[in-house]
């Protein structure tokens, strides 16, 4: 049995990952993110014996760097997050959730680029054209949309998160709009708004063939039975939720923190590998938002977390409008001159950071200093070649 103390989703692919692969086809990207769980922060991949003026010498294995890795995602949001803190505003900032009817996931599971760029495409399309539109807020706005798959049980539940301004530049760009303290736009029209596109957007996906409909979806193959499919969903409620405003600038980056790099499951959330099967904490908000354990067979776990393997270089996090990547750096110096504010969030260091430096903060571990007696000083640090293995690449 394996207890709560150090169990890792990396200690679980070890133990069951072989028997998995054995009986279930996998394709490549899964067999990356795999792999790279497993050989993490390992011999394999080498790393550096560090030798101390004290006499201790310790040794320190390198990380695996695939986003789907739990142990490898701290350093990668912490850049992301103060690479952001120059595109904030001094002004109120919206959290607008949009989620898709659950009896589309198999049809997302099995189409998952061509989905979440049909789900990417209606929210961003949503949300510009109507902020555009004169009878909300009439200016152009710009946000970040987040792509998360996972609900709390690991099932499939694709919904993207967006971090939206209260306001937008006007049409001629002479002024900055504000929207209502506290109010961005109806929920039930970008509801309307979204189910709508999302639906055309299927529709115009299925005619250029650009979906597949493997094992127990084949009778949608047909273009009478996916219409009817299809037409469904109009009579469906589209769950569109617009959370409070933010608590100021530092609120959008507290959340970024929680949101922008997190995986289906962190390494804390498990509680025990024993007889075959692996129990972990979930929080169940149709039960009141209750914190519960739900226990799984190893391979059904490792099938749920599969599920949020990503395509191959898809991009998760993006920007839109006023935030696009091409001219976002214009956009926020010319609203924040419009707002009348010379200062946004920045980070305190004016320098760049040395790696060391930057470890020490994030992770509160000093390289230079012995780890033992706190005292020894770093005298050398020696390569570790990784060794050659067989397995898949380690990254994707």
């Amino acid at each position: 049995m394996r207890t709560s103390q150090g169990i890792e989703v990396a200690d679980i692919f070890r133990l069951h990952g072989p028997e998995y692969r054995r009986f279930h086809p996998m394709p490549l990207n899964h067999l990356r993110a795999m792999h790279a769980i497993e050989v993490c922060r390992t011999a394999t991949l080498g790393g550096h014996r560090y030798e101390y003026s004290c006499g201790h010498v310790d040794i320190s294995y390198n990380s695996c760097r695939n986003r789907h890795c739990p142990k490898c995602q701290t350093l990668n949001k912490e850049k992301w997050i103060e690479s952001r803190c120059e595109d904030l505003l001094p002004i109120q900032y919206f959290h607008i959730v949009f989620t898709i009817p659950s009896e589309l996931n198999p049809l997302v599971i099995m189409n998952q680029k061509v989905m979440y760029n049909i789900l990417f495409r209606s929210v961003s399309e949503t949300l510009l054209e109507l902020s555009n539109n004169p009878r909300h807020l009439g200016a152009r706005t710009g946000f970040i949309g987040i792509l998360h798959t996972w609900g709390q049980n690991l099932m499939d539940h694709p919904h993207i998160h967006c971090v939206v301004p209260g306001g937008g530049l006007s049409s001629d760009r002479s002024r900055w709009v504000s929207c209502r303290k506290g109010f961005f736009i109806p929920v039930r029209v970008m509801s309307s708004l979204f189910r709508g596109k999302f639906l055309e957007y299927l529709k115009s996906s299925f005619e250029s063939g650009d979906l597949i409909f493997p094992g127990g979806m084949r009778h949608l193959k047909e273009p009478h039975v996916f219409e009817m499919f299809r037409g469904q969903f109009y009579h469906r409620k589209w769950v569109v939720y617009c959370k409070p405003p933010f608590d100021g600038a530092e609120g959008v980056l507290k959340y970024l923190g929680r949101y922008t790099h997190r995986i289906a499951i962190s390494n804390n959330r498990i509680l025990k590998v024993q007889d075959g099967n692996v129990s972990f904490r979930w929080r169940d908000y149709a039960d009141g938002d209750k914190q519960k354990t739900m226990t799984l067979k190893a391979d059904e776990f490792i099938r749920r977390f599969l599920l949020h393997v990503l395509p191959h270089r898809y991009v998760r996090i993006r920007h839109f409008g006023l935030l696009a990547n091409r001219s976002r750096k214009e956009n926020i110096a010319l609203c924040r001159e419009l707002i009348g504010s010379c200062k946004t969030v920045t980070n305190e260091k004016e320098k760049p950071e040395a790696w060391q430096d930057q470890l020490l903060r994030i992770c509160g571990i000093d390289i230079t200093t012995c780890p033992i007696c706190k005292k020894g000083t770093i005298l050398r640090v020696e390569l570790l070649l990784p060794f050659r293995c067989n397995g898949p690449p380690d990254n994707c």
